[in-house]
């Protein structure tokens, strides 16, 4: 039976400032954590940094001009807040805010919907030095920046997301300390929780503000299909408390205007919580026209009490650190799930991706949803003839596309899928040994090569049609 997916659904590739732009150093950018952190001995895999990268900052036109040979129609990008505002105060850099104005006018030139992320990860750094998210203070320079940006591009852009996952800027960044800035205290990270919260609805009024009643915000979180590994009450409990920890924490003040109960009950003796003020829960409901959703892997946990041995090791797929980024919750274990895995070592799940677009349809069933991230790492090589041929990312997309297919047949209002990612690049503390590109970038010359991947790709988004695999 032929799949099709409606007319005017979105299409896309997705990167991140950091991972892909390099010049960090040119047109008065100045450090972000990410550049601290990457040159820091140790916390980035072979001493890799983002200094260069796949140095799309010089070769905007030509990554846009691939883009539109590929067939997409619209583009998830992020902007580097370093380069734009570089202490994180004050007024912007005008030639920061070039690049970004010449990069959307590319996009809108051959017809690709741009869809800007003000906050992928790269907090300047000056604002780390005065505590960085967990200081209250962030939020609001992160609303200062936010209008700085609409102001700029808001005649052009319609589609503005505010935070890319959160959740790995607040407990990979301030708990586990596997993410810059590489910090290890759970209540630094409950505060960072709170203050992304916040920054994100004071940066969703200031949009509001300065953008045409005709733009669109919307936030994009990584939420994560939790699953008990038993029945027993001790291993739901597990579940409940990593659930709220992964999802609740950001869903629940962001769609409802509270915090859960539970989550609040489980860090009481970290914190009582007094960072949260007055009205902050009203600013962080601040309406949404879309909820972003990055997906890669299930979850599944266990109570240690149930648990054997082995299965004690933190198996959660988010690095390796004697720190946990899930204060509250010493007594879950994680465990791999069953099933094949991608090189990251993550289980491919596609029923997970199935999940989540019914749990939030369900939880906001007026608020439309876009897939803002999925995709795999593979150890992809050129063949002799130059070519690269990844059918296992193939066949990964086929399933999830077909995952995302049932839930718009079981209701759920999915407006469009971004694959990540457009090319292969810098991958965190993975460095450049992880690739999830549907091109692939030879980093000695930085030739770009499409997969067959993004061939298979490209022929869905010209047609609707989802191809065999």
């Amino acid at each position: 039976m032929s799949v099709s997916f409606p007319p005017g659904f979105l299409w896309g590739t997705a990167t991140a400032a950091y991972q892909i732009e390099g010049a960090v150093r040119e047109d008065g950018r100045t450090p972000s954590i990410w550049d601290t952190f990457s040159h820091t001995p140790g916390k980035v895999e072979n001493g890799d940094t983002g200094d260069i990268a796949v140095d799309h900052f010089h070769r905007r036109t030509q990554d846009v001009r691939l883009m539109a040979q590929l067939g997409v129609n619209a583009y998830r990008f992020s902007v580097s807040w370093p380069r734009v505002q570089p202490t994180g105060r004050g007024p912007a850099v005008q030639r920061g805010l070039d690049f970004y104005r010449g990069l959307v006018d590319d996009l809108l030139e051959h017809g690709i919907t741009p869809l800007l992320t003000l906050y992928h990860w790269d907090l300047p750094q000056e604002l780390e030095t005065a505590g960085g998210w967990p200081e209250r203070d962030t939020a609001h320079r992160f609303a200062d920046y936010a209008r700085i940006v609409a102001e700029a591009l808001g005649d052009r852009v319609v589609r503005w997301t505010t935070l890319n996952e959160p959740w790995c800027s607040a407990f990979l960044g301030y708990g586990s300390g596997v993410h810059a800035p590489g910090r290890t205290d759970p209540v630094a990270a409950l505060r960072a929780a709170h203050h992304l919260n916040l920054g994100h609805g004071l940066a969703a009024q200031a949009l509001r503000t300065q953008l045409p009643a005709r733009a669109q915000v919307s936030v994009s979180i990584n939420p994560s299909a939790v699953r008990a590994r038993t029945q027993s009450p001790a291993d739901l409990d597990a579940r409940r408390r990593i659930d709220a920890l992964a999802n609740r924490v950001f869903t629940d003040p962001m769609l409802h205007g509270s915090y859960p109960a539970d989550l609040l009950a489980d860090t009481e003796r970290l914190t009582d919580w007094s960072f949260v003020h007055g009205d902050d829960l009203a600013v962080i409901r601040h309406p949404l026209d879309s909820l972003g959703i990055n997906y890669y892997s299930p979850s599944v946990v266990s109570s240690t009490t149930d648990s054997d041995g082995p299965a004690l090791e933190r198996n959660d797929g988010h690095g390796a650190s004697e720190h946990s980024p899930w204060p509250g919750a010493d007594s879950v274990a994680f465990h791999q799930p069953p099933g094949d895995v991608t090189e990251m070592g993550w289980t491919i799940d596609p029923t997970g991706l199935y999940d989540l677009l019914m749990r939030y349809s369900r939880e906001a069933p007026r608020l439309p949803l876009v897939i803002t991230e999925n995709g795999a790492a593979y150890p992809d090589k050129p063949a002799a003839d130059g070519s690269v041929h990844d059918p296992e990312r193939i066949r990964y997309l086929h399933g999830h596309l077909s995952a995302v297919y049932r839930a718009m047949a079981d209701g759920a209002d999915v407006r469009g899928y971004f694959l990540w990612s457009l090319m292969d690049n810098f991958e965190w503390a993975y460095g450049y040994g992880k690739r999830f590109g549907a091109v692939y970038v030879d980093y000695d010359t930085q030739a770009r090569t499409p997969k067959s991947s993004a061939r298979w790709y490209g022929e869905l988004a010209r047609t609707g049609v989802l191809p065999d695999c």
